[in-house]
C-alpha cells in the first residue's frame, strides 16, 4: 500500500525502529493555511517557528512545515440552472483563466448541475489540465431547469476520492440557491470536512436578486478554510479566478499529531496563529474512523 506523501515526509523526519516488522500508524491532523497581512497582502517567508497552533485551546506541536507549491486536485462546480444561461459565456472564460494559471501537475474535472449533476469531462478521462478540454466540458451542458447545488458537491467530492494529488480543491459557481437536491447542506457540509478539501465559492447573481443566497456559499467556504467571492460584475469573474489560483499557490501545510483526548463525534476546534497576521484554514474537525 503507498504511503500518503505527507506521511513519507513525517516518517523522515521521525524514523521508527529499524525492525521492518514494526509498524506505526500515525493520525497527522493536516491543514492548509493562507496568511494575510492586516494590510490584506499574502505573507510569505514565515517558518515553523512563526506558528503557534491550537486544538481546543491546548497548543500543539507541529511535526510537518512546508510552504511549497503542492500540486492540486481542482474540481470545478458550475451551476447550469435556468437562470445562469446568460452568464455562463463569462464563467467559461474564468474557468479558462484559473487553469492556465494553475500548475502544469495539477489535475482538474468539470461537475455541471442544474435539475441534476453530471461530470463534463467524457468518461475515459476522467481528470485533465488542459484549459480548452475543461473551457468545452463547462460550455458544452445546457442551462436550464432548477438547481441541485448539494447534489453536486456531493458528487465532486466523491469523485475527488480517485484524484491523485494530495490537496484538493473545490471551486464553485453558483447562486447559493438550491430547489431540487436530494443531499442536504449538513451532510454536505460534514463530508467536506471528513474529506479535508477547501471549497472556494464564487456567487453568480445580484446580492439583491431572488435566487441569491449568499449565507450559503459564505458557510461552504468558512467552514473548508476556503474563501467566498461575489463579483459585482461578471467581468471580474477572471480576476476572481487568478485570485484563488495564486492563493492555493501561496498557502502553508501546518500538521500535528494531535494532543486531545476529546472523544470520537466531537468537534474539535483548531485555531492558528502566527503573529499580528490573519489566518484562514479550517475551523476543525470531529474524529471518526480513519480520520481526521
Amino acid at each position: 500500500m503507498r504511503m500518503h506523501p505527507l506521511l513519507v515526509l513525517f516518517a523522515a523526519c521521525f524514523p521508527a525502529a529499524a525492525d521492518p516488522q514494526i509498524s506505526v500508524t500515525v493520525n497527522l491532523v493536516v491543514l492548509h493555511a493562507s496568511v494575510t497581512s492586516p494590510a490584506g497582502a499574502a505573507v510569505t517567508g514565515l517558518t515553523a517557528n512563526d506558528f503557534q497552533v491550537y486544538e481546543d485551546r491546548v497548543p500543539q506541536t507541529l511535526r510537518l512545515f512546508r510552504h511549497d507549491d503542492l500540486p492540486l486536485s481542482v474540481g470545478l462546480v458550475v451551476d447550469h440552472s435556468g437562470s445562469t444561461r446568460p452568464k455562463l459565456g463569462q464563467v467559461v472564460s474564468a474557468a479558462r483563466r484559473f487553469v492556465q494559471s494553475s500548475s502544469s501537475e495539477d489535475e482538474m474535472f468539470v461537475v455541471n448541475f442544474n435539475d441534476a449533476p453530471s461530470l463534463g469531462l467524457p468518461a475515459a478521462t476522467p481528470f485533465s489540465h488542459e484549459a480548452e478540454a475543461l473551457a468545452l466540458a463547462v460550455s458544452s451542458a445546457p442551462a436550464e431547469g432548477m438547481t441541485a447545488l448539494y447534489d453536486a458537491i456531493y458528487l465532486a467530492l466523491g469523485h475527488l476520492q480517485s484524484a491523485t494529488r494530495d490537496k484538493k480543491v473545490l471551486v464553485i459557481f453558483s447562486d447559493g440557491a438550491d430547489n431540487a437536491s436530494t443531499r442536504t447542506l449538513a451532510e454536505i457540509l460534514a463530508l467536506a470536512e471528513r474529506s479535508n478539501v477547501m471549497l472556494y465559492t464564487i456567487g453568480l447573481f445580484d446580492l439583491d436578486g431572488p435566487d441569491s443566497n449568499p449565507g450559503v456559499l459564505r458557510r461552504l467556504a468558512k467552514s473548508s478554510g476556503g474563501d467566498a467571492f461575489f463579483p459585482k460584475r461578471l467581468a471580474e469573474l477572471n480576476e476572481v479566478c487568478e485570485r484563488i489560483a495564486r492563493d492555493l499557490r501561496n498557502q502553508y501545510t501546518l500538521g500535528y499529531l494531535s494532543a486531545s483526548t476529546a472523544p470520537p463525534g466531537v468537534f474539535r476546534r483548531i485555531r492558528v496563529v502566527a503573529g499580528k497576521n490573519s489566518i484562514r484554514t479550517r475551523p476543525g474537525y470531529t474524529l471518526t474512523p480513519g480520520s481526521p
